[in-house]
């Protein structure tokens, strides 16, 4: 092959790793191709094995009803002649295809070559649909929307393995529409990379002859309207040019006069309307059917302006069919004063627009016709006169394309605010679709992995997709259910989508046969229903997150290029989103599972009270709301519950700190408002040592609660955290006045307690703000609410925690929850022993012999013998190192505690006594023997207490 300026290339069957001919004899013969291939060929070939075709086959369908006199081929004849010229001697065959592969046109460099073709490829006619032939150019080029390159065995059939060819759709200028396709064919030992330059230039060059056609009859329309006039000038109203209106408008009023002009054109029919301007005055606009001498179908545009009364409202024209629903906002299109008529540059997408600044006429009578008056009817001899002006000229179809081409911008506009308003992946897919249907698409699936939905990548799409969103005008087709696992096989558009990374188009489902194939069973119905489909990949940032499937039914009209790629600029605006609420789905539950591993998994076993809990996180991020439940000593039992101040990782964290320090400082006995007091000096120094980076102070609301078994008496203190709920036995709900106390972290400021009865059976509920707390609710109806929820005393503390997330907790709470309901039991006083007796060693036996009896009593013989030791040694130190008066306490519950107090504040240290010392040994042997042992502190004077075993020998 000779090119003007070029030189052949030789190449080969693999050369560039391109159509190997063993590849397609493995593929062929049934085996898996996986490299060597590229993926528009290979899914050409499993298309055509799909549709049942052979590689031998040899004869092609011809026509010869196809259009000889189409646009395309006016467009191409002369392009085609100039290509033939240009590769005259060379063995270069150029073809025109129409858009269902039929050749219409046929050019050869070298005469000779014609004539080594079967006869009835010689001559326009054959067919080279991929349905029929198989992989080749001009079916693939169809089936791709774009240019192809086809190389020796990439070639499905046999009889094309020595050539090689160049295919490129071409394309309406002004619908996008594709209306042929443009084929270079040669020998495969050959090959120049300037085709791929000379193919488009040549396509262009196609288009813009296109496009020249369509001018040309648009300005045959306004030659036709002007002519009339002319004709017709004698006696007419005074006419201002709607230019000159133009300078007064509003911007915005201009906009929607043009759309509305261009609306009109689309309707192809007689109508009139009427829109009101921005400063109060009123244009009707009136659309006139017209034919031009050429026989040219359009619509001119005519905007009727009052007379002397500005702001007079204007009728609806008489003689003028108004359609239903046109009485809305018009436009008028606008320009510098021009000449008598200035046509607009002709351009895709584009409408001839004319403004006149002369008189027009109100009877027209020309060679398409009459046209109706334009002017309101009146024949009051004082009615003001009405003003007009020729707005816009046009095709109805061209005003069609210009309207779709507005609505599909509305769409995208309306798609960047409704998609991605939440960072949930389900609730985006969702919105995805819901936008889409019914304006762009009358069926939408999306199908995400699994791996998506969790907030992770999915390490091959492919097999892990599931259905996650089915939306369409009706509920009753046959698509795969939500939820359900879909398997897409190899040849199917949604494979082929997530292969090539492209959106494929099947304008016609009845003829995908790698659709056909894929679920059999429900296919049939769907056909009757949809007949065109999109499918789109979701990728966003690289990563592939799943595949949304546009369906048609309603419309006739199947899907096209320019619906492809408003289905694509719709999926890729949706991935960004959804692929922002995979991260966040990733990061969420990161924080979450940090969250839940901080909080406590399994509650001690404790009788002072009966226990539930609830922790819910926000919806839109986790916090730092907390509880937890610490048995202490005597019996009695610790409740907190607490909320650090933010979300994310650093609110969790912070939160993991703060309830170890709150448990360890519990254990310590400190009483509730010492506990507060340093808890408040550990925020302080955290934010001291650890700032957040534009995170602000770390700070905390907090609230202890100590609960006494034995006293039925509960202290509380809290720091800036919501006061519990409290619930009495017989109903009655309260809100405990307790002193509030600033928030932790603030420093200096000091915490009070508060001390309150609690009745066996009370349940006390410990909560944080986010059960009451809501920008869209009252602080004081929740309450309110709260109370009705509690106010149900046989309820067990699990049905209490239940009901007020039912009822109280906000459906979609933007702060963690964290709920801790106590139901409150009172230790049997015959299960309690005290004895007071004065600093005398003298009674340490006294004391001794009345335990053992009332250990007796209990039926504890076998604990006897640990509890007299440790009560001797806790009484003979009471008496030697403390003050009087001296109380010593047995208590039995789960374990036997043995308490001793005096009124000294003096602690005993544990120490290991050398074999020289004579003390120092009782403290070790009181530890040896108990399972726990410690001091808690009075407001005057201490308790030291020990625990053993009930089964202790």
């Amino acid at each position: 092959m000779v090119l003007t300026g070029g030189k052949p290339t030789p190449t080969g069957h693999a050369t560039g790793g391109t159509g190997p001919a063993r590849s397609r004899e493995r593929f062929l013969q049934g085996e898996p191709v996986e490299a060597g291939v590229r993926t528009s060929i290979l899914s050409s070939w499993q298309r055509s094995r799909s549709l049942g075709l052979s590689p031998d086959q040899a004869d092609l369908p011809f026509r010869d009803d196809f259009d000889r006199d189409a646009r395309i081929v006016r467009a191409a004849v002369p392009v085609l002649d100039r290509l033939q010229a240009r590769f005259a001697g060379s063995r270069m065959n150029i073809s025109v295809a129409d858009a269902s592969g039929t050749v219409l046109l046929r050019r050869f460099g070298e005469a000779s070559l014609a004539r080594s073709l079967p006869a009835f490829q010689r001559v326009p006619g054959f067919v080279f649909a991929e349905r029929v032939a198989g992989t080749n150019g001009i079916g693939l080029a169809l089936a791709e929307r774009q240019l192809i390159r086809v190389h020796g065995a990439e070639h499905f059939a046999e009889r094309s393995q020595r050539s090689a060819c160049r295919a490129l759709p071409v394309r309406d200028p002004l619908s996008g529409r594709i209306e042929g396709v443009l084929c270079f064919g040669y020998p495969s030992s050959t090959e120049d990379p300037e085709l791929a330059i000379t193919i488009r230039k040549a396509a262009q060059a196609i288009e813009r002859r296109l496009l020249r056609q369509s001018s040309a009859r648009e300005r045959a329309l306004l030659r036709a309207y002007l002519d009339t006039g002319a004709a017709t000038s004698a006696g007419l109203h005074h006419t201002v040019g709607v230019d000159e209106l133009a300078l007064e408008l509003h911007p915005r009023d201009r906009a929607v006069l043009t759309e509305k002009a261009a609306e009109l054109i689309s309707r192809g029919q007689r109508a009139a309307a009427v829109v009101s301007l921005f400063d109060g005055r009123r244009v009707t606009l009136v659309s006139r059917p017209m034919r031009s001498g050429s026989g040219v179908e359009g619509v001119a545009i005519e905007a009727v302006l009052p007379g002397p009364a500005p702001r007079e409202p204007l009728a609806v024209p008489t003689q003028v069919d108004v359609p239903p629903g046109s009485s809305g906002r018009l436009a008028v299109v606008t320009a510098v004063p021009p000449p008598r008529f200035v046509p607009a540059a002709a351009a895709p997408g584009r409408l001839s627009v004319a403004t006149l600044s002369r008189n027009l006429p109100d009877v027209a009578h020309g060679p398409f016709g009459t046209v109706d008056r334009v002017d309101v009817a009146d024949d009051h001899p004082d009615a003001p006169s009405r003003t007009r002006g020729l707005v816009m000229v046009g095709e109805p179809r061209v005003g069609t394309y210009a309207l779709a081409a507005r609505r599909r911008l509305e769409l995208l506009s309306e798609a960047s605010a409704r998609i991605g308003t939440t960072l949930d992946v389900r609730r985006t897919a969702q919105e995805l679709a819901e936008t889409a249907v019914p304006r762009l698409a009358d069926f939408v699936t999306i199908d995400l992995p699994e791996a998506v939905l969790r907030g992770e990548e999915s390490a091959d799409p492919r097999t892990d997709l599931h259905r996650t969103v089915v939306h369409g005008i009706s509920d009753d087709l046959p698509f795969s259910p939500v939820g359900k696992q879909v398997d897409f096989g190899p040849t199917t558009p949604q494979i082929r989508c997530l292969t090539s990374g492209q959106a494929v188009l099947e304008p016609d489902l009845k003829a995908a046969a790698g659709w056909l194939a894929q679920d059999p069973e429900h296919t049939e119905r769907l056909l009757t229903e949809v007949h065109s489909l999109i499918a789109v990949p979701l990728v966003a940032r690289g990563v592939i997150l799943g595949i949304a499937s546009f369906y048609r039914a309603q419309d006739p009209a199947p899907f096209g290029d320019d619906d492809r790629s408003l289905g694509l600029e719709l999926a890729s605006r949706a991935a960004l989103s959804i692929d922002n609420a995979r991260r966040y789905t990733r990061e969420r539950t990161m924080v979450l599972t940090l969250q839940r591993s901080l909080l406590p998994h399994d509650l001690p076993d404790q009788d002072a009270v009966e226990i539930a809990h609830r922790y819910l996180p926000a919806e839109s991020d986790v916090g730092g709301d907390w509880y937890d439940v610490i048995p202490l000593s005597g019996t009695r039992i610790g409740l907190f519950v607490g909320d650090v101040v933010g979300h994310g990782m650093l609110s969790a964290a912070t939160m993991g700190q703060l309830r170890t320090a709150a448990r360890s400082f519990a254990e310590l006995d400190f009483p509730p408002d010492e506990v507060l007091t340093h808890l408040d000096n550990l925020v302080g120094r955290l934010d001291r040592e650890e700032p957040a980076a534009g995170a602000g102070v770390i700070g905390a609301t907090c609230l202890y609660a100590v609960y006494d078994p034995t006293s039925q008496q509960c202290t509380m203190a809290r720091a800036g955290h919501p006061p519990p709920a409290l619930v009495r036995p017989d109903g009655t709900v309260s809100f405990p006045d307790l002193p509030a106390g600033p928030p932790l972290g603030l420093g200096g400021l000091p915490f009070e307690s508060a001390e309150i009865h609690l009745p066996e059976g009370s349940r006390l509920l410990l909560y944080t703000d986010g059960l009451i707390e809501d920008r869209h609710r009252d602080v004081d109806v929740v309450l309110d609410q709260l109370r009705g929820a509690l106010a149900h005393p046989e309820q067990t503390p699990e049905q209490t925690c239940q009901t007020v997330l039912e009822t109280v907790a906000p459906a979609h709470p933007c702060d963690d929850i964290a709920l801790l309901v106590a139901r409150t039991h009172a230790l049997d006083p015959r299960r309690i022993a005290a004895w007071d007796l004065p600093a005398d060693p003298a009674r340490v036996s006294e004391v001794r012999a009345a335990a053992l009896r009332q250990l007796a009593d209990w039926g504890l013989d076998e604990t006897a013998f640990a509890a007299e030791l440790m009560l001797s040694e806790l009484v003979t130190n009471a008496i030697r190192h403390g003050a009087g008066p001296i109380r010593v306490r047995l208590l039995h519950g789960r374990t036997l505690i043995c308490e001793v107090s005096d009124a000294s504040n003096t602690a005993p240290h544990l120490r290991r006594a050398a074999s020289t010392d004579e003390g120092g040994r009782g403290l070790f042997l009181v530890a040896q023997l108990a399972q726990s042992w410690g001091t808690r502190y009075l407001p005057e004077g201490k308790v030291i207490w020990a625990e053993c075993g009930l089964d202790a020998a």
